[in-house]
């Protein structure tokens, strides 16, 4: 159903530009027709397996949206993954999922069960041994993406294709993008905030999509604002953070309408600094991995919390200013965890709504949140599941045990921080080390203390209160 779709949508558009990086470009004609020759080579990668499963782990590139549009196109399964993902997490998703084919930038690390056994443009492939004893995948299945898992292991979520479709075609309706928008996406493809923002939905309405990559410095961002006459920016709150750091004037931006960047992490301070030195709105988006886009504010100037649900949402949070769990019903929603049965099921009630691990309420039909119910750090856009990090680091030679929590740092901006039981001597660079071989970097804890022993309760839980106050001096911490 999904390739139908992408592909009416690249035919009804013709010549118009579709999308572009700084190296190459492709209008919807020609992207039609790249993904369409890739996908028979992909093919030629797979033959006789049923239902391939493609992972996809590389930065923002048109070559990046050639191969996963060629996958569908090919009638495999895309797996989008992190660029950011350490070796041992993509080896995990290559078990767990039972991946056919791994497509990576050619210094990506890959299991050393692999093979690499050609290139579908820029991108290299690594074919895995067929395995019978691999997850089934759900009948309706189209994409699959990750999140941070409670057991330390990404949780793979399957979607069926009129779950992306809708994803999508909502975001747009809800937001008012058309033709004659240009996106400027700099959060990676693999992430919601851009997956759903950014890429099907530029298509269905012929908007020019840009990807960026690499550090967004202000002079980067800038330059790429004004060469692709954006007008949409997406990204993470670090490419804000650095834009305010080095204001730009209205003048510099003269098409830009619209900034987008995931909720939680950025701090009201640089949203204003953003907005007063611009002009132009900062966006909160708000959005579950395994529900898709949930709210947008028609106007974030004087919306009190993270917009109103998008269409095809319901949202129920506490009652009357009373905070409670959110609730989301959509119809993005995604159908299970292929490698944790019955844990999504877990979480969505009979009436089909599915509880978050945010707590807040209603203000208006504005979604106002208050706080997370969870181990789920967001630091910087990205979620960073405390148990994984914890259980890692306990595992690094010297460590008796951790604690991984959010901090601020001495910016006042969300950290990750780490609180080591060893002895006295230890260099937080050795159990750093150990997690940089097993993790993604952006895991890595930024603020490390060393003591003797955990603070713990009676009751064997972690004393958060004795442990935030361990950073509350961040100008000495390691």
């Amino acid at each position: 159903m999904l390739i139908e779709v992408i592909t009416q949508a690249l035919r009804a558009h013709g010549d118009a530009p579709a999308v572009a990086d700084r190296r190459s470009a492709l209008g919807y004609r020609e992207l039609d027709e790249a993904s369409g020759q890739q996908a028979l080579v992909v093919r030629e990668l797979l033959p006789g397996r049923d239902r391939p499963r493609v992972g996809i782990r590389a930065g923002n590139s048109v070559a990046y949206v050639v191969t996963y549009l060629a996958a569908l196109k090919a009638g495999c399964v895309p797996f989008l993954i992190d660029r950011a993902a350490g070796p041992q997490e993509t080896r995990v998703v290559q078990e767990d999922c039972g991946l056919d084919l791994l497509v990576h930038e050619e210094s990506t690390p890959v299991p050393e069960h692999g093979t690499r056994c050609g290139t579908l443009g820029p991108l290299h492939a690594t074919r895995f041994p067929a395995r019978d004893d691999r997850p089934a995948l759900h009948d309706e299945t189209e994409v699959c993406r990750f999140t941070s898992g409670s057991t330390g292991r990404p949780n793979c979520i399957e979607f069926r294709g009129r779950a992306v479709h809708r994803a999508a075609a909502n975001w747009a309706e809800g937001t008012g993008l058309c033709g004659d928008d240009s996106i400027l996406c700099f959060a990676s493809l693999s992430n919601g905030l851009a997956f759903n923002t950014s890429l099907l939905s530029a298509f269905l309405v012929g908007a020019r999509l840009h990807l960026g990559s690499g550090l967004p410095t202000a002079g980067a961002v800038s330059r790429m604002l004004r060469s692709s006459a954006a007008t949409r920016l997406v990204g993470f709150p670090a490419l804000y953070e650095s834009l305010v750091r080095r204001p730009l004037s209205p003048q510099a931006l003269p098409d830009l309408r619209m900034a987008i960047s995931s909720a939680a992490p950025l701090s009201p301070k640089i949203k204003q600094q953003f907005v007063d030195s611009t002009g132009v709105p900062l966006q909160n988006y708000f959005g579950i991995a395994e529900a898709g886009p949930l709210t947008f504010a028609t106007d974030p100037l004087t919306d009190p919390g993270l917009g109103q649900p998008l269409p095809g949402v319901e949202l129920r949070a506490g009652s009357t200013g009373e905070p409670g769990v959110v609730e989301a019903r959509s119809e993005s929603m995604g159908t299970r965890y292929l490698n944790a049965p019955g844990a999504l099921e877990s979480r969505i009630g009979e009436d089909g709504f599915y509880r978050t691990s945010d707590t807040g309420h209603l203000s208006d039909g504005s979604l106002v949140l208050t706080g997370r119910t969870s181990q789920v750090i967001n630091v910087g856009g990205r979620k960073i599941d405390a148990v994984e990090v914890s259980e890692a680091l306990a595992g690094a030679p010297g460590v008796r045990d951790a604690i991984v929590l959010e901090v601020a740092d001495r910016h006042g901006t969300a950290a990750l921080a780490a609180v080591l039981a060893a002895a006295p001597g230890l260099d937080p660079a050795g159990p750093r080390r150990h997690l940089a071989e097993r993790l993604a970097p952006y895991k890595i804890p930024s603020l490390v203390r060393i003591v003797p022993k955990i603070p713990r309760s009676s009751s064997g839980k972690p004393a958060t209160a004795a442990l935030r106050r361990m950073f509350d001096d961040t100008e000495d911490i390691q």
